[in-house]
């Protein structure tokens, strides 16, 4: 049941371990599948120390602000800090879970499945937990006041096969799991968002991979916005961002039949409105064509019952799969007729107010454009391109906001292969916005530190997060930087992608920020994932 289920079903046992060991670079038996921390001696959490953080966004408005109070540093600190424990997740090539803290524990998952309860000051492990498929998202911890000493705190976060899950934090035991979508290629990507005693689930899918295939009767999945009881896991409301089923819509240049409106996949974790009684999200684009009104838009669900209280769409008519890549299929035949240009909202939106009692909703879109958004009718307030955008980006993953400054990590990923840009110069980087208006007050290009590296990159796909003085972004290139909110000037730059010696005696590579996981910052302390995927 694992996610290249369909890719490998006419392959061997022989064959899969053949591919499997030509993608790792090491043969089967080589991977130890050793366990690099040290047991802790003590479990448990210390109840003096609530979360950090609440979610993916630090709190539930999605800003990504970490303040001094909880977060421990300002940028001015940051280049004064040095490496206290590292640690190299085993047989994985990949960390793109976001960490978060919170009981005096770093909680974060990983590629093979498990979930790590490490000790923040030293990084052994209390406890392991294992789940049915890889941990992408973040970890979300539930909220506890300091000293209550009957408090039970859980986590929650979701898996690539669409299971979310609750834990107990102190222990890491299952309290309960629940399969959000029964398509078989539907995943968890976006962090859930816990408010109160309901977790909100975002559901996107992998079915625009298995496209590529010609003769694979694309799509049939369908975006969708899941309420759950946070105590049980029970279904409260489920709402589709495609409102219609996919039915015939014709056949394509070699027979196979097209299935549409699908698509429209949620990628970010939601953005909670609690004046407002609703929650938005962003869409990708639609799988097969004609697409529809519900691709690359920002959504708002109300809270309650699920109903869309509004849909702005910024790109109309964009369908696009993996069939429209060579790199992935010579027969592009399952290719919509639309071929793109496949600009999700990959960023969670965020809710900030602005002067006069007013609040605005801003995004980023892959179409290297930043919006500002009336919360209650979704009319566009304000529109800054920022960069070229493209299949690859664009904004990615994540912006972040100190204030009035919002900051705009910027990929410009350099195309190739089929995939297509924006128009105008490639532009990676980091800039910084007026919340307000749009304008932007600077940019800091990406310095080309790849020095002709294969597949290394500039730009910044990653999510940023800001502190007091500026803000800390990681980039394709491996590079961790911080930037002065006045000016941008950069204030450190930390190269990840290298060799680190890690706990237990081994050693672990790092290599690009990317795939969502955003630095953390807690008790004067920062952490962060390197070696990420897309």
């Amino acid at each position: 049941d694992g996610i290249m289920v369909k890719q490998s079903k006419d392959l061997t046992g022989g064959q899969k371990v053949a591919v499997a060991e030509f993608f790792a670079g090491r043969t089967l038996v080589s991977a130890t599948g050793k366990f690099p921390p040290p047991a802790c001696e003590q479990t448990g959490l210390d109840l003096q120390r609530p979360p950090s953080q609440s979610g993916w966004g630090v709190e539930p408005a999605s800003t990504r602000f970490q303040a001094a109070g909880t977060g421990g540093l300002t940028v001015d600190a940051i280049p004064s800090l040095e490496l206290k424990w590292a640690f190299a997740f085993p047989n994985a090539i990949k960390a793109r879970s976001q960490p978060a803290v919170a009981g005096g524990t770093v909680f974060v998952g990983s590629p093979s499945g498990r979930v790590y309860a490490l000790d923040a000051a030293t990084g052994c492990a209390r406890w392991v937990f294992r789940a049915s498929a890889e941990i992408r998202t973040a970890i979300v911890v539930s909220p506890w006041d300091a000293g209550d000493k009957d408090a039970r705190p859980s986590l929650y976060f979701g898996d690539v096969l669409a299971r979310a899950y609750s834990v107990d934090a102190a222990t890491g035991r299952l309290n309960w799991s629940t399969r959000v979508d029964d398509h078989p290629n539907a995943t968890i990507t976006g962090t859930p968002t816990l408010v109160g005693e309901r977790l909100f689930v975002p559901v996107s899918s992998l079915e625009v991979v298995a496209a590529a295939d010609p003769e694979y009767a694309c799509c049939t999945f369908r975006g969708s916005m899941v309420a759950l009881g946070a105590d049980d896991g029970g279904l409260l409301w489920k709402t589709y961002t495609v409102d219609t089923e996919p039915s015939d819509a014709g056949k394509t240049s070699v027979g196979t039949t097209i299935l549409a409106p699908s698509g429209a996949p949620i990628w970010n974790s939601p953005t909670v409105d609690l004046k407002r009684n609703q929650i938005y999200a962003g869409t990708g684009e639609n799988y097969s064509s004609p697409a529809d009104g519900s691709s690359d838009a920002i959504m708002a669900f109300d809270m309650a019952t699920g109903k869309k209280n509004w849909v702005t769409q910024t790109v109309s008519g964009d369908a696009w799969n993996a069939g429209c890549l060579i790199y992935f299929t010579e027969d592009a035949s399952n290719c919509p007729e639309e071929n793109g240009p496949d600009f999700d909202f990959s960023a969670s939106p965020i809710l900030l107010p602005l002067a006069g009692d007013k609040d605005i909703l801003v995004v980023g879109q892959k179409s290297g454009i930043v919006y500002g958004l009336d919360p209650d009718s979704g009319r566009s307030l304000w529109q800054t391109r920022v960069g070229r955008g493209g299949v690859q980006g664009g904004v990615h993953f994540g912006m972040a906001v100190d204030d009035q400054v919002l900051y705009v990590p910027m990929s410009d990923f350099k195309g190739g292969g089929g995939t297509r840009s924006g128009p105008g110069e490639r532009r990676p980087g980091m800039y910084a916005l007026d919340l307000a208006s749009g304008e932007t007050l600077w940019f800091t290009p990406g310095a080309d530190v790849c020095r002709g590296r294969d597949f290394c990159q500039p730009g910044l796909s990653a999510a940023a997060t800001a502190i007091p003085g500026g803000v800390v972004a990681g980039a394709m290139d491996g590079h961790l930087r911080a930037y002065e909110r006045g000016t941008g000037k950069v204030l450190w730059d930390f190269d990840s992608a290298v060799p680190f010696e890690a706990l237990n005696g081994n050693r672990g590579q790092g290599g690009s920020f990317g795939g969502g996981a955003g630095p953390v910052f807690s008790d004067g302390v920062r952490f962060v994932n390197s070696g990420s995927g897309m």
